[in-house]
Order: C-alpha cells, then structure tokens, then sequence
C-alpha cells in the first residue's frame, strides 16, 4: 500500500500544473484590456477598428477604463470587479461628466456605439446607434418599465429635451456623458426614422403593460368616448396627462411649468393664445369627466382605503413616495423639497396649510404610511436598474 506521501509526490506535478493554470486564467481574464489601461482618452483619438476583436464584455471593460480613471464607481458588477482590481483606481464617489474633455466624449461615443452592435436586443444607452437605423420588434425585445421609459426618453433626449416631469429620469439623463439639455427643444429636429422608432417603442410598451392607450394617444378619441375599463393599468401621472392632452390638443398654454414642456415638447402640438377652456366640449368634455372621475377615485383611495403589498409590488421608489406624500398633502403639508411642492400645488385640491401636522392624519392613513415605508425600505429606485 502506497502511503500518503506518495501519493503527493505522485500528483504534486499536477497540482503544480492546475494552480499555474488558474493563476493565468485569472491574469487573462483582463489580457486583452490591458494595453488600453494605459492609454491616454483625454489626448488620443480610437477608432472603431482600433476597437476590432474585442467582444461585448471586454468592451463594456474599456468603457470602465475611461471613466475609471475619474474614479467613477460603477452599479455594474463587472466594471465595478475589474476596477477594484487595477492599483491605479482610485474611487471618486463625487465624479461628474464635466471632468470627461471632449476627445474622451468622444472616445466613449465610439466604445458605446460599438458595444450597441453587439446587443442582440436594444439597452439603454443604444438609441443613438438607431438615428438613422429603423428598429424592429425582434430587436426590441422586452424591458422592464422603467427601462422602457428610457429608450424612448433617449431618443427625444439625444436632441436636447428635458423631463422635469420625472426627476429620476432627469437626473439619469444628466448623469449620461452624452446628454446636453437644449436651452429650447424642437421636437421637429427629430428624424423620420427616430419618429417611427419612438412609436414602435410606445405600442410595444403598451402591449406589454396591457394598457388599452396612454398619453399620445387622445387624438384617436377626438369622436369618441373613453371608459373607465379603457384607463386601467395607467398611473395618476399618466390620468394626469391623458386629461391634459385632449386641453394641449386644442392648444391651451399651460401655466404649470413642466407639463407645459411636457406638451411643448410633441411634434402636434400648436399653443394659440385665444383658447379657452369653454371651447372644449361634446366628447372631449365627457371624456374628461371621465378620467378625472377615476383620478378622484384613485386620490381619495389612498386616504379612505388600506393599501396592500399586492397594490404596491413592482412599483419603484419613486413610485411610492409620491404615493405617501400624497397622503400628507391632502392635509396640506408644505413640502421642503422645491419639486415636490411645485408638483402638489399644481393640483386644484391641494392646499397649503402652514400649521400642519401629522395629528390630522387618520387611523387608516397612518397604516398605509406604514405599509409603504415598509416597502420602500425594500423597494429599489428605477436608476438603480439601469446603468446606461
């Protein structure tokens, strides 16, 4: 019988064999990035053959090199592993784009685009690949709200419009190193192909979301009745704009800054300063009612009803908290935060009332704050599910 040593001195040159081996895979996993670790995006130029051979992941990897170098941290466990991995990052939790110079703008465009190709179905952060190429529905695929929010976003995005009405959207967009908010944004500067790709992007979205119609879609029912059955499935913000529409359709001028923009913002939409709300009437008029009915509805269910996990599951954060603050405002809390103050007082029933305090809130009010504090605390915001 062979004792035990043996036996190790039998397989120690296969050890040996195997621990070299995985020590040069683990070396080779970064192999093919290494030359562009050291090199200079603020000064040199890349072209996308410069960019040849290299796959989806390694080239997700360059990208990290460029803002890695500003330190950025990213949400994205591979760029976030091998950036942690290199000595010479060094994290900046305060990094901004405006530390990119122009030629790394640049470099990260063709990088991006690059990356873009190699999707095998559309993400967010590819739509300027599509300015001049049609989309389809294979190369769509599905996405998750949020994310489809995005890709219609980028494409209005990419020529400058803001979203004021959605700050996370917002704020996502002024974190992407490409995006530079337009002083006036023309929605006539947009192609003809990124006009038929945003309403491929909007039906696919609704048949996703098993939606009957959204926002945009008011001019189907200029002689025809909306019902309740048909708004299900649609956010109050959505109810919001939907009701505001068919006023934007006929060219009222609003006074509420941002859903101003938002209807500045639409190829058909024609502002005339001699329109009154009286001229609205017929079918417009009743579909009206009929949606701010389900508003009401909506609104005052928060404060008379309990609401469930099943209600809120799905919802993102943002989600949520206008949910809860909602509940405050309908007693006239005054905000401290600027945008949400300005979007409450945008409402008709809402009243500013400077002595407020929680004692006004009901028993079932109070136990759905709790319900919802409890899943925000779980819940996650729609950036974090998108990297861009």
């Amino acid at each position: 019988m062979k004792s035990p040593f043996t036996f190790y001195r039998m397989f120690l040159p296969l050890l040996l064999l195997l621990s070299t081996s995985f020590v040069a895979q683990a070396q080779d996993e970064y192999g093919l990035i290494k030359k562009w670790e050291t090199y200079n995006f603020g000064a040199q130029t890349i072209a996308a053959t410069d960019l040849s051979g290299l796959g989806i992941y390694d080239l997700k990897l360059v990208r990290g090199v460029v803002f890695g170098k500003h330190g950025r941290v990213f949400k994205d466990p591979d760029i976030r592993r091998f950036l942690e991995s290199r000595t010479w990052f060094k994290a900046d939790p305060n990094f901004q784009n405006s530390s990119l110079n122009d030629t790394e703008r640049a470099n990260l465009d063709v990088i991006r685009i690059a990356e873009a190709k190699q999707h095998e179905t559309v993400e967010p952060g590819d739509m300027r690949l599509y300015q001049t190429r049609a989309l389809t529905r294979k190369k769509l695929g599905t996405h998750t709200n949020a994310e489809w929010t995005v890709l219609a976003s980028e494409i209005e995005a990419i020529h400058g419009k803001r979203f004021d009405d959605t700050p996370w959207l917002q704020q996502y967009l002024e974190e992407r190193y490409w995006y530079h908010a337009a002083d006036k944004y023309d929605p006539k500067g947009l192609s003809d192909v990124e006009r038929k790709n945003l309403q491929l992007i909007d039906t696919i979205r609704k048949q996703q979301r098993r939606v009957a119609l959204a926002p945009g879609d008011m001019e189907l029912f200029e002689n025809k009745l909306v019902t309740e059955a048909m708004l299900r499935g649609l956010s109050l913000h959505e109810l919001r704009l939907l009701r505001n529409e068919i006023y934007a359709r006929r060219g009222r001028i609003f006074k509420t800054l941002w859903i101003q923009q938002y209807f500045g913002g639409q190829m058909w939409y024609d502002p005339k300063e001699d329109f009154k709300d009286e001229d609205v009437t017929g079918t417009d008029k009743t579909n009206i009612e009929t949606i701010v009915a389900l508003e009401t509805k909506l609104h005052n269910s928060i404060s008379t009803k309990p609401v469930t996990r099943a209600l809120l599951n799905g919802l993102f954060v943002e989600d949520v908290r206008k949910m809860r603050d909602e509940i405050y405002a309908r007693h006239g809390k005054v905000f401290k935060d600027p945008w949400t103050q300005k979007y409450f007082a945008s409402f008709d029933w809402y009243k500013a009332n400077p002595n407020y305090s929680d004692a006004s809130l009901t028993p079932i009010e109070k136990g759905n704050l709790v319900v919802i504090a409890a899943y925000e605390k779980k819940a996650v915001t729609a950036m974090s599910t998108i990297e861009g």
